[in-house]
């Protein structure tokens, strides 16, 4: 029989997604702060193209930070919290476009 975690152990997670969102979203606005254009007027000087790098950008290494917490969480977490994981993982996977939002702002 599968062991259930209770309320307080999701609770611990949401507290853990957030906190590791708010830290990834500083970290890479901080990383892609020299790429793209803050002045969104469609102009003869400026187009998408940078937008789009800073935009690429932020979504692989936000992949990539998805995934590195994710492997080293199942390596630290015991076996009755693993199953919550992959919930919080697919969170942050669609966070990842909710954070461009407050990106181009």
């Amino acid at each position: 029989m599968r062991e259930k975690s209770g309320p307080a152990a999701v609770l611990v997670g949401f507290l853990g997604f957030v906190a590791f969102e708010v830290l990834a979203y500083y970290l890479l606005r901080y990383l892609t702060s020299g790429l793209g254009e803050s002045d969104q007027t469609q102009t003869e000087r400026n187009t998408i193209v940078s937008n789009w790098v800073k935009t690429m950008a932020f979504l692989v290494l936000h992949l990539a930070l998805v995934i590195a917490a994710m492997l080293g969480l199942s390596q630290v977490l015991p076996r009755r919290y693993r199953g919550q994981l992959m919930g919080w993982v697919y969170a942050s996977l669609l966070m990842s476009f909710v954070l461009l939002l407050p990106l181009f702002d």
